[in-house]
């Protein structure tokens, strides 16, 4: 899994994760994003370059956006492909964590 941080206009943070977020990958995923969670107050996972995500990935985006959340801010994701999409739905995350396929849409949710 590669992870990249770049910064947006007003203080938003885009995380792009790339690859599959799995059991091989969670540790460094937890890692990467635990310490964004405790920095950041308004964070978008781009997740349209996510192949493949199982119950450990899910977990890695819970915490950190629980973290966020306790701040007064907010995580969104971006983009998930169809069966991404399908195990976050299945996972009732988007009560925590909104899911939107418009970028612009999901720029103006952490505003």
């Amino acid at each position: 899994m590669q992870i990249s941080v770049e910064e947006i206009d007003g203080g938003l943070v885009r995380v792009i994760l790339d690859g599959r977020m799995d059991i091989v990958s969670a540790p460094g995923i937890d890692a990467k994003l635990s310490a964004i969670a405790d920095s950041k107050q308004a964070v978008m996972l781009d997740m349209r370059n996510v192949s493949f995500i199982g119950s450990t990935g899910v977990r890695s985006l819970i915490a950190p956006a629980q973290t966020i959340k306790t701040k007064g801010g907010r995580m969104v994701m971006f983009g998930p492909n169809e069966m991404v999409e399908k195990v976050l739905r299945a996972s009732n995350i988007e009560s925590l964590i909104p899911i939107h396929h418009e970028f612009q849409s999901a720029v103006a949710a952490l505003q």
